[in-house]
């Protein structure tokens, strides 16, 4: 793959995504030339430890003094306590305000290492080196990180742009298909919502992207990453409207989450349904004819994701959807789809229709 770089426009903010293959040892380099601390704190989890010490060794290659917290895999170390756990591995160090931090793993480890890194010292750098494909294509960039609460994903959380994204696509070889095919749901949701050249691409070359062809692979991360940094920098902190467009699905993919207890259900599993439900309920509201849902269907199903749900209660499920972060005063907000490349936000649609929608995707096969 030839290496890319994108900018983040963020005014002083502004960071580099940099998309390249078989090359996660630049990573010092590229820390080098954003940060002048002469220490680091490496945060990963057990399945991606060979990762993790191409990472540390690179850093220290560099100049960094180096650690490095490992931590099991799994949507239970998006907690409070954990993080208190980190905040000691930094006091130990000894961190000072200089101090690099460095997310090396998926959407997990970069939330919760976000969310360390924003919160300790008032904010210590942050440096992202995802290494799922749901973390390439979307939750690396952008500055949200967060832990759980209990009875709500995300809940607890700030803003805290990284000063660089380092992707090298070569290291999903080592990805498990099963959190390979759940990266794949955000990249549908992009083709969704803001560019249907993409979704007739994934629907041309599925069985390539399947294959991990290097090519498809790094054709849909670097699309994905424009696109996210696009949104970005018009709606940086989620405040405008126009960001809450790559929340397609998650308003019921969350709730889905929750019911089926963190870490059951991959996030991208529960955002696939998510959408499903998003698009339905869109044809409830003659926003879309069935054929725009019965394409995302049969997209989702040949990348092997869920098209249904589990038979949780309905009301466990809408007393989730009410406690999403993204409601206001317990009303529920969803983004639905106009056309394909095309989605807006409604928060006016009775609750029964929801509830319907649910019925019918949740009796579906």
């Amino acid at each position: 793959m030839i290496p890319s770089s994108l900018r983040v426009q963020l005014g002083e903010r502004s960071y580099d995504i940099a998309v390249n293959s078989k090359d996660l040892v630049g990573v010092g380099r590229f820390a080098r030339e954003r940060v002048n601390g002469t220490s680091a704190l490496i945060i990963a989890d057990t399945n991606v430890l060979a990762h993790a010490k191409i990472v540390e060794s690179s850093l220290s290659q560099d100049g960094f003094r180096v650690g490095l917290a490992v931590r099991p895999s799994g949507e239970a170390q998006k907690s409070l306590d954990v993080a208190k756990d980190l905040y000691d591995r930094l006091l130990d160090l000894p961190a000072d305000r200089r101090t690099l931090v460095v997310a090396v793993g998926g959407g997990v480890i970069g939330d919760l290492a976000g969310f360390v890194a924003a919160t300790y010292a008032r904010g210590l750098p942050l440096l992202m080196a995802p290494t799922t494909l749901l973390a390439m294509v979307d939750s690396s960039i952008g500055g949200k990180v967060a832990v759980n609460h209990p009875r709500a994903k995300n809940m607890i959380g700030v803003f805290h742009q990284p000063i660089g994204v380092w992707i090298d696509t070569s290291t999903l070889a080592t990805l498990p298909e099963r959190e390979y095919r759940s990266g794949l749901a955000e990249v549908v949701k992009y083709g969704v919502v803001l560019d249907p050249v993409l979704f007739e691409y994934l629907e041309k070359h599925s069985s390539d992207i399947l294959r991990r062809e290097p090519a498809a692979v790094g054709h849909i991360v670097r699309r994905c990453c424009e696109l996210k940094a696009r949104v970005v920098e018009q709606d940086e902190r989620d405040e405008s409207g126009s960001r809450a467009v790559l929340n397609y699905g998650h308003t019921f993919a969350h709730a889905f989450e929750a019911a089926a207890g963190y870490g059951a259900w991959l996030h991208g599993e529960a955002v696939a349904a998510g959408m499903v439900c998003a698009s339905r309920l869109a044809e409830r509201r003659g926003l879309v004819p069935a054929e725009v849902s019965e394409r995302q269907i049969r997209l989702l199903r040949a990348f092997g994701l869920p098209v249904s749900i589990e038979p949780w209660p309905i009301d466990q499920l809408l007393d989730a959807m009410r406690a999403d972060k993204k409601s206001l005063g317990g009303k529920m907000r969803y983004i639905l789809p106009r056309r394909l490349g095309a989605v807006a936000l409604f928060d006016d649609i009775p609750e029964a229709e929801a509830r319907a929608v649910l019925t019918d995707v949740r009796g579906a096969s």
